[in-house]
């Protein structure tokens, strides 16, 4: 404790506004017209996604072709505004939405639920993969790859943005938000997030796409990408502050830690079965089937 104690005196905590400047959300003016850094993360998620999801699908025994996965871009996109928004108004803000009900539609003001964004873009799939007579389950595991990088730029983004601080602490790497309505050094739980939801999903799912067969056992990668996001959220909202408007709720969990867990359970049970679901796959990408 002494030498914590010591290690955080002799830190010099940096002061966000310090590092990034006034109006951080603003990347840059397009003949006076302020481009976010939440809409470069989106355009970079979901363009860099699309690259790698090419990449996946050419290997033998992908669940899609490439114009379903052109398809798929148009209706994620949608999933992830429309259920991320609808997702944070029932779960986080309803009170607020209910006194001005025309709120809902100011997205400029923030406030997306990613769980939300999660449910918009499995009804996307299931829209598609039900149109085109696909598997659910499979288009579902390649999705999943390309989910971190997403979550990767969208985490910066918060970041850039100053919002969504860590709780109060003494770390040596604290960092000042002087948006949090205190002094307080707190956690840069944003580039925690980053990282764990970001980098280490991308790893262990690329891992398992590239190096092993996991993408032939329908619901694995799906299942896997749940687990590790429900346990990377879990572990960080212990050192990221709450929602003001809810706070620690009734029975000890945040309000992130509470959606999580039907999400670890279902990607617990979604991994648990997989190899029981394996079965010869006909491509639809490629001359090869995979037994």
């Amino acid at each position: 404790m002494f030498l914590f104690a010591t290690l955080a005196e002799a830190t010099q905590y940096l002061n966000f506004e310090d590092m990034m400047g006034p109006n951080s959300e603003i990347a840059f003016s397009v003949f006076g017209l302020p481009i976010r850094w939440y809409a470069l993360a989106y355009l970079a998620g979901i363009f860099v996604g699309y690259w790698y999801l090419l990449k996946l699908i050419g290997r033998p025994g992908a669940p899609m072709a490439r114009r379903h996965a052109d398809d798929m871009i148009f209706y994620a996109m949608l999933g992830i505004i429309l259920g991320g928004r609808l997702g944070y108004v029932l779960f986080y803000n309803l009170g607020a939405y209910i006194e001005d009900p025309l709120a809902v539609f100011k997205l400029w003001d923030g406030g997306m639920s990613l769980h939300g964004g999660v449910v918009g873009v499995l009804v996307a799939i299931w829209y598609v993969t039900r149109k085109d007579q696909l598997s659910f389950l499979r288009f579902c595991d390649y999705i999943a790859c390309v989910v971190p990088f997403g979550l990767f730029f969208g985490r910066l983004a918060n970041f850039v943005n100053g919002e969504l601080w860590g709780r109060a602490t003494t770390v040596p790497w604290a960092i000042i938000f002087p948006d949090s309505g205190t002094m307080d050094p707190r956690h840069p739980s944003q580039l925690y997030e980053a990282g764990l939801e970001g980098l280490l999903m991308m790893a262990i799912l690329a891992f398992f796409f590239w190096r092993t067969d996991a993408r032939y056992k329908p619901g694995f990668l799906f299942g896997t990408a749940a687990i590790v996001y429900g346990l990377s959220r879990f572990a960080v909202e212990f050192v990221r502050e709450p929602d003001a408007q809810l706070g620690t709720l009734p029975w000890g969990l945040t309000m992130g830690q509470t959606l999580t867990i039907p999400m670890l359970l279902a990607g617990i049970w979604l991994v648990a079965t997989a190899k029981g679901r394996r079965q010869r796959i006909e491509p639809i990408a490629g001359p090869d089937a995979v037994a």
